[in-house]
């Protein structure tokens, strides 16, 4: 009998309904690939049962810091009406006129972390306007940040490098195993960090599963998340991938669920 995993999916963006579709679209041109699905909360939850998902760290980024409170409250209502499935990360903005207003409403509203992605917010990790971000989260919230693209230096591991030595009391985990794109020069970079964390989301479409598995292992498998990036994928698809990776069960019930809950439940 196959057995049965604990799965939290620990990277999905939602929208509000009347611009997810168009949000969607968008992320998928960003990234030259078309999104798989429509964004809406309704669509993930529907997406998860059929993997068999029991709970979601959801999110949203904002490109402007006027955005900022409109998106955190969404994400904090959209965990409130999904009856226990949810937690939510807030965004915020390194161009915010108060940055220490905009993380204490984050809180207050009940999110458990920071979602970044210096990518398409335009700014480098390690610019000095994200430093007030990284004071304020250190010790407090996780900050979970999109990093890598060949095409950019905003995210890549050279610019993540000197904010993990600056704040060590600061948790971060790296999207798409810590470098979309340019996964092998990350994984030299940042293994061996001991607050770095790396999810595997929008990763395993674009490798086999031993290199899957190797760049696990340079991380550790207790510092490895499963994520789907939903909407870009279609969740049972990221499951099926990521359990064709040669792993012991305790080994993934640990990504799959038990990492993820000690960084946003403990």
């Amino acid at each position: 009998m196959e057995k049965k995993y604990r799965i939290i999916d620990a990277h999905c963006h939602i929208y509000p309904d009347r611009i997810a579709e168009k949000a969607s679209e968008n992320t998928g041109l960003f990234y030259n690939m078309p999104s798989r699905l429509d964004g809406k909360m309704s669509t993930l939850l529907e997406q998860g049962e059929r993997a068999g998902i029991e709970h979601y760290i959801v999110q949203s980024v904002a490109t402007t810091p006027a955005q900022v409170s409109r998106i955190n409250k969404f994400i904090a209502d959209s965990v409130a009406e999904s009856g226990g499935r949810f937690t939510g990360l807030g965004t915020l903005h390194p161009d915010s006129k108060d940055m220490k207003a905009d993380v204490e409403e984050l809180l207050s509203l009940g999110l458990r972390g920071v979602k970044l992605h210096p990518d398409i917010q335009r700014v480098a990790i390690d610019d000095e306007r994200m430093l007030a971000i990284y004071e304020l989260c250190r010790g407090r919230l996780p900050v979970l940040i999109h990093t890598g693209d060949y095409r950019y230096d905003f995210s890549n591991p050279n610019r993540m490098m000197p904010i993990l030595e600056k704040y060590p009391d600061l948790t971060v985990i790296g999207a798409h195993f810590g470098g979309w794109s340019v996964w092998e020069e990350a994984t030299e970079q940042l293994k061996g960090y001991k607050n770095f964390f790396v999810d595997c989301s929008s990763s395993l479409y674009a490798m086999s599963a031993e290199k899957a598995r190797e760049l696990i292992m340079a991380y550790g498998t207790d510092r490895v998340l499963f994520g789907s990036d939903y909407p870009m994928w279609e969740i049972d698809g990221e499951v099926e991938r990521f359990m064709n990776i040669d792993l012991t069960d305790s080994e993934r019930e640990d990504i799959l669920y038990n990492n993820a809950a000690k960084l946003f439940f403990e």
